[in-house]
């Protein structure tokens, strides 16, 4: 089965088919569609990074429908018994308002590491040293990998200065974290084992 999509305009409202403006963007296979809705909502595979690995020139994979799978990198921020978590904008196209720790896209070319430093400087103000070691876990979906490493040094205050992205910073600790609608569900296993760390 196939519809037909109808462009949108910026501000959300669709394009009157009648208009001389109206295209029309093609038929979209329902089938196809689902199959990716799937993809999108596929569990998450965690696992932990342990021993020396190639995490600083992994490749890009592409997932069963032939596109390119995100290469994210985060930060679990840890000062004490507390970690830094961003909430995304309810505007985000993907996992909106939902609290989320701090990074982003690696951009074509660029190391991992040297990815993270320059997205923690560009979403929280803070610079921090190129990581050095494997990532402390590593998540895997069909649409995405991240590598997220624990930083405990940084230089600067964390401030939220990518407003666009997010619509608040916070540090919170263990017990308050259960509360919270964070972006993966694995995310609160792995915080509680990282708060708990020495």
């Amino acid at each position: 089965m196939t519809v037909t999509v109808i462009r949108r305009m910026r501000t959300g409202r669709p394009v009157d088919p009648r208009s001389p403006d109206h295209r029309q963007i093609g038929a979209v296979d329902l089938d196809r569609l689902a199959a990716q809705s799937r993809q999108i909502n596929a569990p998450l595979v965690a696992e932990h990074c342990a021993g020396p690995q190639r995490w600083q020139n992994a490749r890009v994979s592409t997932s069963a429908l032939g596109a390119t799978r995100a290469r994210i990198v985060a930060a679990f921020l840890r000062d004490g018994n507390r970690v830094l978590l961003c909430h995304r904008s309810p505007q985000r196209r993907w996992y909106p308002d939902v609290w989320d720790l701090p990074g982003g896209h690696v951009e074509p070319g660029e190391l991992p590491g040297a990815a993270l430093a320059r997205e923690l400087h560009e979403e929280l103000g803070i610079d921090v040293a190129v990581p050095a070691g494997p990532p402390m876990r590593q998540i895997h979906a069909d649409a995405f990998d991240m590598q997220i490493w624990l930083i405990e040094s940084w230089t600067g205050t964390p401030v939220n200065v990518a407003l666009d992205e997010h619509d608040a910073i916070a540090w919170f600790q263990e017990d308050e974290l259960g509360e919270l609608r964070l972006a993966h569900d694995s995310y609160l296993a792995m915080f509680t084992e990282a708060l708990a760390m020495p």
